[in-house]
């Protein structure tokens, strides 16, 4: 099937996004924490990012991971945030078609990057526990590469027909989105075509790529708990969760808050679709800022390695 993006659509009138319809007299106060979370996520994950580039000791796959999910995260609090609290301060409500489907589609494509990298994560904790010895000769530099290359690629090319079928509507009614971002849904149900194709699509690749990364995540940490219980010092089995504790908190949390995400918005009629709205933009913006946060509290050598940056730029300045 050929893809092509419908000019019309592309070049058509602008679309509004008029926020959260029912909170618009305390959405200047919302967007207090959400600034607050924008700052924290964009500093932490760049503090993150730097520390692990500037500090030899923290070169290794473990840490790569680390640093791609620490720029993913980056990446999607600064296509997401920025606008909603434009927003809420400015009432800057207009968004082109164009902007309005390439942020469709990279908010559809940074949460796949960042399920695939949590996978990847949890493959490289399974390794490091069930199989300590070997671990230096199976998870190398070159394997994180290649399997990152494979994350962004299935990524960035599963996530094309998001925006495509999307841009292929024909928007005759009202542009006005309820919401504050270009979620897919939100903004193909203002299309008089048919959305069937669309709605199936997401569907789709939800369940055969964020489905089955959760699936293969449980399968890796069912088989961690078992090699663990199999330990026979205390010490040891103590010293293995450790590592994985940070690790399952953030996949936990990212997770967790998908599956409510979906609950709420298949259950309408239950649901306020303002607290929809208000949970689907926090699960953009505060994974971002919590996991360089979880990573850099809990990691003993990260905390090593941000005192170790510190400590460097305060002798460059000097």
């Amino acid at each position: 099937m050929k893809m092509t993006i419908n000019s019309s659509s592309m070049q058509g009138p602008e679309f509004i996004l008029i926020g959260i319809p029912g909170m618009q007299s305390v959405q200047q106060w919302l967007s207090i924490p959400l600034a607050l979370l924008l700052f924290v996520s964009v500093l932490a994950n760049v503090t993150l990012l730097f520390t692990i580039f500037r500090v030899e000791s923290l070169h290794a796959p473990m840490y790569y991971l680390l640093a791609s999910l620490s720029l993913v995260d980056l990446l999607m609090s600064m296509i997401t945030t920025p606008k909603v609290l434009a927003i809420f301060w400015f009432d800057d409500r207009s968004i082109s078609p164009t902007a309005c489907f390439s942020q469709m589609y990279f908010m559809s494509c940074f949460l796949g990057l960042e399920s695939g990298i949590f996978l990847a994560m949890a493959f490289d904790r399974y390794i490091a526990i069930c199989y300590p010895l070997r671990y230096a000769l199976i998870v190398t530099d070159g394997l994180v590469v290649k399997v990152m290359v494979f994350i962004v690629l299935r990524s960035f090319i599963v996530t094309i027909p998001v925006p495509v079928f999307a841009a292929q509507l024909h928007y005759c009614r009202s542009h006005i989105v309820e919401h504050c971002l270009c979620a897919n849904l939100a903004v193909t149900k203002l299309a008089c075509s048919n959305i069937k194709l669309n709605s199936v699509y997401q569907l789709v690749i939800a369940i055969a790529f964020l489905g089955m990364d959760l699936v293969l995540i449980s399968l890796s940490y069912c088989l961690i708990i078992y090699a663990v219980a199999n330990l026979h010092s205390a010490g040891a089995a103590s010293k293995a969760f450790s590592t994985c504790t940070s690790h399952f908190i953030l996949i936990l949390f990212f997770y967790s808050l998908l599956v409510v995400l979906a609950i709420t918005n298949k259950s309408k009629e239950h649901v306020s679709p303002d607290f929809a709205i208000l949970l689907n933009v926090l699960h953009l913006i505060v994974p971002s800022a919590l996991n360089p946060l979880v990573y850099g509290v809990r990691t003993k050598e990260i905390n090593q390695g941000i005192r170790k940056m510190y400590v460097w730029c305060f002798i460059t300045k000097t």
